[in-house]
């Protein structure tokens, strides 16, 4: 399987190189609920995610890419049944738009390497961000420090 590279900007500003693959090589490595949730915008059910606990020290990174996205210092039991996180590893490691399916405004999250979909992000975390970025778990892996 190839993984190709293209030279993009992320919203005009700084150059970054995204992941670029057919659906075919998508499909090839994903799981079917892996390519749903990542590839075609979908959501897993609650309380479906893999088990990620609480207080293992990490790093969450994108099942499609590898990005490293959320320190697991971050993590915190929201009561959604997704993986939350109060702040992405670095602001530069996530892309947010706004989704308007489904008769909502919402604030998408994606991988900025790859232009996955991770979940979503809302106004309702807890300190110091007062922001839940709610993931779905089958778009993430984790690496145990």
């Amino acid at each position: 399987m190839s993984e190709h590279c293209m030279q993009a900007t992320d919203n005009g500003a700084n150059p970054a190189f995204k992941v670029v693959k057919s659906d075919a090589e998508w499909r090839e490595q994903l799981t079917p609920d892996q390519y749903r949730v990542t590839r075609q915008h979908g959501t897993e059910r609650a309380f479906s995610s893999p088990d990620f606990a609480l207080g293992k020290a990490g790093t969450y990174r994108c099942i499609c890419c590898g990005n490293a996205l959320y320190d697991a210092g971050t993590k915190f039991d929201s009561g959604t049944g997704w993986p939350s996180f109060f702040q992405p590893l670095a602001p530069e490691a996530v892309t947010q738009v706004t989704d308007r399916s489904y008769g909502m405004t919402r604030t998408e999250v994606k991988c900025a390497d790859c232009d996955a979909h991770l979940g979503h992000v809302f106004p309702d975390g807890p300190a110091p961000t007062g922001l839940r970025y709610c993931m779905n778990g089958v778009a993430l892996s984790f690496d145990p420090a």
